[in-house]
């Protein structure tokens, strides 16, 4: 098959290094320069400095070039650049796009962009994956969502193989709640693990969140997710699969996570733009907790943990304080 991957960032480079050894692929990178540079390296020395590219791995200046002849397209921007590309991709091609996120602006997820747009067969992979993880080879399991049958199969045959499994599902909806809120809900767990270690560390045990709230946090935020996917119209079941479930655990527990990292550094009294500056990578959780929040609200929803972390970001609550406020809340039935 020929892919056609838009996007050398670390998740970008990371799929076509796994795809390069059964298929044709080209990478595209925006920037001409880097471009340059992986071809000279061999290597994404940016995002992924160990990993070499292999040898039929064709990288691309030109998007037309990349774009030439593929039989699968596969957007790899951030969340900010999907609309462009999609509006760039026209055709009948199959496309999918692994950004998790809210538009900025709009609010819009990645398949109402689509929709607005006219584009069909399209659709999502997503799951939980660290993309360093992915192009050493490490086991990984995935999920393509796609109201276009086909279009999940072909994404299975491109990238299913001993060491990346691809799951199909016919929930779109539901794949991207779950990717875009877990984000959210990993700094808060982030800031109560930083908590933690900071308690720890003065010794003072009984003001440090342990792993008990850990657990709840995981499970609350788990409900957050669900109940913002079912009034977007998403399926309850996808919530404890790979794009629910799994990349909320992974996301918000692991040490590769960059949104886990923001709130480990606001636990430790950093302002947001020196946390942003220090982590060097986008974090789609910074821009999607407060689209998360609008959006429940437009629908009549609660979501007291993604209002507290809208409220850490923007100054209004310290990280103790934020943690207090969810604490404080009054009891209820689960």
């Amino acid at each position: 098959m020929k892919l056609a991957i838009l996007g050398a960032g670390a998740w970008g480079t990371a799929l076509a290094i796994q795809a390069a050894a059964r298929h044709e692929v080209r990478l595209w990178a925006r920037d001409p320069a880097q471009a340059a540079e992986l071809q000279r390296q061999r290597c994404n020395t940016r995002y992924l400095p160990e990993v070499a590219l292999p040898a039929a791995l064709q990288v691309d200046a030109g998007r037309d070039q990349a774009l030439a002849g593929a039989e699968l397209i596969v957007i790899a921007s951030p969340m900010a650049g999907l609309r462009g590309l999609l509006g760039d991709c026209a055709g009948a091609t199959p496309l999918l796009w692994l950004c998790k996120g809210f538009e900025a602006g709009s609010g819009r997820l990645g398949h109402e962009i689509a929709r607005e747009l006219g584009r069909e067969q399209v659709g999502i992979l997503s799951g939980p994956s660290f993309a360093q993880e992915v192009a050493r080879g490490q086991a990984t399991a995935l999920v393509a969502a796609s109201e276009w049958p086909a279009v999940a199969e072909r994404a299975v045959q491109a990238f299913h193989g001993e060491r990346l499994r691809v799951y199909t599902s016919a929930d779109p909806v539901g794949v991207e709640v779950g990717g875009a809120v877990k984000n959210v809900m990993a700094i808060a767990t982030g800031v109560a693990d930083g908590l933690r270690e900071r308690a720890e560390q003065a010794g003072c045990w009984a003001e440090a969140p342990g792993l008990n709230a850990r657990a709840a946090l995981l499970t609350r935020g788990l409900a957050e997710m669900t109940r913002l996917g079912l009034a977007l119209g998403a399926r309850a079941e996808t919530f404890l699969g790979l794009s629910g479930l799994g990349d909320l655990v992974l996301t918000a527990t692991g040490e590769l996570s960059r949104n886990r990292k923001v709130g480990l550094l606001l636990a430790q009294g950093l302002a947001l733009p020196e946390v942003l500056s220090r982590l060097g990578h986008v974090a789609e959780g910074v821009y999607s907790a407060r689209t998360v929040l609008a959006r429940g609200r437009q629908l009549g929803l609660e979501l007291p943990i993604s209002a507290a972390v809208v409220d850490l970001l923007e100054g209004r609550l310290s990280p103790a304080q934020a943690l207090q406020q969810l604490m404080a809340r009054d009891p209820r039935a689960e």
